[in-house]
């Protein structure tokens, strides 16, 4: 197809069905290594219809995203692209080439990343960002300031975007999660596309951002626009899909109505990741299936690892201070797990840091009853792994940072042994961060954190960025090692399905402040607190606890 066709190639065929915007049959992609050629996509059919929402769950791995990227041109260049048939709006899109691929993003397909920072160009505003797509795919001209700008702030006040005409002359990083995640939806939808391609949008954002988003995405589905959700996320699917295709290995192992795939799923894969779910009825069992009981777990009040007292710390930035925390006070017993929850800028990452000592506060205390070992101090367990190690350093060497109190041959023994704990093989040891899955490099970081036999484990979003599988394999070794080595756990988290299976004992911040604590079974299903009501309410359906009824919630900012 030559490019000055393409003004016509988006308009479906006299008697074809002008409500099918993607219709794949039998998609392959296949991709060149130096061991010989991935087969990363085999035979996958999927079709969307305007006003459809259709979701691809799957694993890291799985060939979900592949798929997406299959469907605008964005396979990779050393891609091979096969299909019995791959239309896009009605036309043969295996024909097309880079340029036609070039007109039709944006104009016919809207595509969202879930790294919306990564996404959107750093050095120019929001307004330039959108406005770029409207001048490229709308119809206003490139010379007609006054309009594209008026266009700009429509679209961002329709993503839900307070302020547009404020935050259209920001920068990326100056906007938190949820409004670059809103931006960047606004930039996708600028070019008026009938198909968005939405791939895992939601999966680092807090539970009320998230909703946001998927209410969001919700209206424009009503408004006509077809939806291909790609997610490894069955809760967020079970809110919004019509129809959903579970994939495994590159291959579709499940399809159906979401109704049918998520209440009677057929699959072995459909039901383990269905089992690994986080839920008010997980609690207290093993999210990995096929295995024996979590093992019991005995908390001892009388012996606090931690106990922090009227924590306050601000940060001095242009305009005045931010207060981050506002007189916290916590205790941690031994055995025990304590959830920190709130969104994005409560302060829970704050309140982390003051217990790990690597901020120091400017009011109250934090003590260690009972540290008479040195270097047993609370140890971290990060969110990025990855980015937490050495790249120049095997896994060995990682391991024993903290173990620089045994000789060498020791050191090596102790290694292999904490290896064995997290359920690593010894000669993972040799090998390097890079070459390990993201569920294997979280083993390693438990590893390291758990050998110098810490009394406090400090966990921050350690599995908000895994698979749920994964998610669930991690989570039982935490139990597993909690319950063999006595350690307190403070377990930070936005996920609130996470909280609720491994939390005795939970603390809600805003704004810096605890605004409800207790057991976490009571503040889950009566919270005390709108706030409390409000991020649970947030949650989506599939792992909402089960609550009585409740007086109406105030809307986000809202005195309380």
């Amino acid at each position: 197809m030559s490019s000055t066709s393409l003004a016509t190639a988006v308009r479906p065929a006299p008697g074809q069905d002008t409500d099918l915007l993607i219709d794949v049959q039998d998609l392959h992609v296949h991709f060149p290594t130096g061991a010989g050629p991935v087969h990363a996509v085999r035979g996958i059919s999927l079709q969307v219809r305007r006003g459809e929402t259709v979701a691809v769950v799957g694993e890291s791995g799985s060939g979900k995203s592949v798929t997406s990227r299959a469907l605008v041109g964005l396979a990779g260049p050393h891609a091979r692209v096969e299909a019995a048939r791959l239309h896009v709006g009605g036309q043969d899109a295996g024909r097309f080439t880079e340029r036609d691929w070039q007109r039709v993003r944006g104009a016919e397909i809207g595509l969202v990343l879930q790294d919306a920072l990564g996404s959107l160009d750093p050095l120019r505003t929001v307004e330039q960002e959108v406005g770029e797509a409207l001048r490229r795919h709308g119809t206003l001209s490139r010379w007609d300031r006054r309009g594209r700008r008026a266009a700009v702030e429509e679209l961002l006040a329709a993503a839900g975007i307070p302020d547009p005409a404020v935050r259209s002359r920001q920068y990326p990083h100056e906007l938190s999660g949820g409004l670059r995640q809103r931006a960047l939806i606004a930039s996708a939808l600028a070019g008026g596309p009938s198909l968005l391609i939405a791939d895992e949008p939601t999966t680092a954002l807090d539970v009320t951002v998230q909703a946001q988003i998927l209410d969001l995405l919700a209206q424009r589905k009503r408004d006509g626009l077809g939806l291909l959700l790609v997610s490894h996320d069955l809760a967020v699917v079970a809110a919004v899909a019509d129809r959903v295709l579970v994939v495994s290995g590159g291959e579709v192992v499940e399809e159906g109505p979401v109704a049918d795939v998520i209440g009677a799923p057929a699959h072995p894969y459909t039901r383990t990741l269905l089992s690994a779910i986080p839920s008010a009825g997980s609690r207290g069992r093993r999210l990995s299936p096929d295995r024996a009981p979590l093992p019991e777990r005995s908390i001892d009040v009388d012996a606090p690892v931690v106990v922090a007292d009227g924590l306050g710390k601000s940060f001095r930035r242009r305009g005045g201070a931010i207060h981050a925390v506002r007189d916290v006070s916590l205790t941690i017993s031994r055995g025990e797990t304590l959830g920190l929850v709130g969104e994005s800028g409560s302060g829970k990452s704050t309140v982390a840091r003051l217990l790990l000592g690597l901020t120091r506060p400017d009011t109250g205390t934090v003590r260690f009853p009972g540290a008479e070992r040195p270097g047993a101090g609370p140890q971290l367990v990060p969110q990025d792994a990855f980015g937490s190690f050495d790249p120049r350093y095997p896994v060995g060497a990682v391991v024993a940072e903290g173990l620089g109190h045994l000789d060498r041959t020791r050191r090596r023994a102790r290694v292999v042994e904490l290896l064995d704990q997290v359920g690593l093989p010894a000669s993972v040891a040799e090998r390097y961060p890079r070459q390990l899955s993201g569920g294997q490099r979280q083993r390693v970081a438990i590893a390291r954190a758990i050998g110098p036999r810490p009394r406090l484990l400090v966990c921050d979003e350690p599995v908000s960025a895994l698979d749920v599988s994964v998610q669930a394999q991690v989570l039982d070794l935490l139990a597993e090692l909690q319950a063999e080595l006595g350690t307190a756990v403070l377990f930070v988290s936005h996920d609130l399905g996470v909280v609720h299976h491994v939390s005795d004992r939970v603390l809600v911040m805003r704004h810096g402040e605890i605004v409800e604590s207790g057991p976490v079974q009571r503040v889950f299903r009566a919270p005390a607190h709108p706030y409390t009501e409000l991020l649970l309410d947030s949650l989506p359906p599939a792992v909402r606890p089960i609550r009585p009824p409740h007086a109406p919630v105030p809307e986000p900012g809202a005195t309380s």
